[in-house]
């Protein structure tokens, strides 16, 4: 990803996890086209994020003058909002600000035919652990304000979580995975609702124990099942096998050597 020399480096690059958890993104709710680059998929808490957002033909079915507001959750943010007109920048169309949100105003007059934002920061920590629902912050909010009316102009949010928070969503979701396909036990199903309960209490190694629990007792009742299916029918055969040994001999005459 290309690196912004006005905003300062942070802690490290942008972690995309493995988890199959969407992206919350809400589109634009004007006729504005807006395109982005850089959106992580997930991120760790700490570490730095950088994302690009271009909007294009901003008075396109807009106001002639308009102001351009924005907003993060991301920690030490930095923002940079760049107007052009056929690619070159326009007189003094190009702005940075810091902090978590900014404002800037956008006029026809100038001719500037495209907006774009770039934002920089850190993954901010996570206030409230819900396992039922991904922990997401506002990477960004882009709106469009012009006299007392604001119309959303685009809006993402990503999952973020912590090395512990993770370890203990992945195991509860092997051991959720389990349960499903074996249809598991009280014991296994009580263990996995106690996992869930320490993970939204933050206690992430009782929550990685218990769902390792959970998941073991469901495999070891499918193994368990799946031995007394087998014996039997192991026990079907054998009596099977037995019946048509004794009805062979049942049937069969005295030998006769005089015949």
């Amino acid at each position: 990803m290309r690196k912004m020399s006005w905003i300062r480096s942070s802690k490290g690059a942008t972690l995309v996890v493995l988890l199959t958890l969407s992206l919350a993104v809400a589109g634009p709710a004007t006729a504005l086209s807006v395109s982005t680059d850089g959106v992580p998929a997930a991120s760790q808490v700490g570490d730095s994020v950088e994302v690009t957002v271009t909007i294009e033909d901003p008075f396109v079915d807009a106001p002639d003058q308009w102001t351009l507001q924005g907003s993060t959750a991301l920690a030490n943010a930095n923002w940079r909002v760049t107007v052009f007109q056929q690619g070159e920048t326009i007189e003094n169309g190009d702005n940075t600000y810091s902090g978590s949100s900014f404002e800037q105003p956008l006029n026809a007059s100038r001719s500037g035919d495209t907006v774009r934002v770039e934002i920089a920061g850190d993954t901010p920590s996570i206030n409230e652990f819900t396992y039922q629902s991904n922990e997401t912050f506002t990477l960004y909010d882009l709106d469009r304000g012009a006299g007392n009316s604001t119309v959303d102009v685009n809006a993402t949010s990503v999952y973020h979580y912590t090395n512990e928070s993770r370890s203990a969503r992945e195991a509860i979701m092997e051991a959720e995975q389990v349960i499903n396909e074996t249809g598991g036990t009280d014991q296994a199903r009580e263990d996995l609702d106690n996992a869930i309960s320490f993970y939204n209490s933050e206690r992430f190694d009782k929550a990685i124990n218990l769902a390792q629990s959970a998941q073991e007792n469901a495999q070891n009742a499918q193994q368990s099942s799946q031995l007394l299916l087998y014996g039997g029918v192991v026990v079907v055969v054998l009596l099977l096998v037995g019946g048509l040994i004794y009805y062979r001999r049942a049937n069969q005459g005295p030998d006769n050597k005089l015949q």
